[in-house]
């Protein structure tokens, strides 16, 4: 798995960088009379695709963010029962947003919905997001099993 997280964060930081050159090229377009048309609409999608590769990554890394200032002075099975709860917690929050995104998905999915400059059709950014999200709700469900069998 450390194979496909190094593709991740590379995948991530390079969309990244697509979006910040895209918003400068846009920036100085505009200034210059030259603007460039759909910059937004590029920029949304490595933003998400960055965004979503993120969470994974720290899905997989256990690093998302954490109460540390309660967390750190738990210690023992309290502060086991703490992350198992922190951690069934995540697994609603992320359920919930699944759930509403698929369900976008679902309504909108043939209704020829596009960006409106270039074209890009959202429905791919959805389904790639959503996918994202199946996998993150995965790797939680493995860390909470984990936790529980230790």
């Amino acid at each position: 798995m450390n194979g496909a997280k190094v593709a991740m964060v590379w995948t991530g930081g390079i969309a990244l960088i697509c979006a910040a050159a895209l918003n400068v090229i846009a920036v100085i377009g505009r200034h210059t009379g030259l603007p460039l048309k759909g910059a937004m609409e590029l920029v949304q999608v490595a933003v998400l695709i960055a965004g979503a590769l993120a969470l994974v990554a720290a899905t997989l890394g256990r690093s998302h963010a954490r109460v540390h200032l309660i967390l750190d002075r738990l210690t023992g099975r309290s502060r086991d029962v703490a992350e198992r709860a922190c951690t069934a917690l995540s697994i609603l929050f992320y359920l919930a947003l699944l759930t509403g995104s698929c369900w976008l998905a679902m309504e909108l999915w043939h209704s020829q919905e596009e960006s409106e400059v270039l074209g890009i059709p959202w429905r791919w950014m959805r389904a790639f997001l959503n996918a994202g999200l199946i996998l993150i709700l995965a790797l939680l469900a493995r860390q909470l099993g984990e936790r529980h069998r230790a």
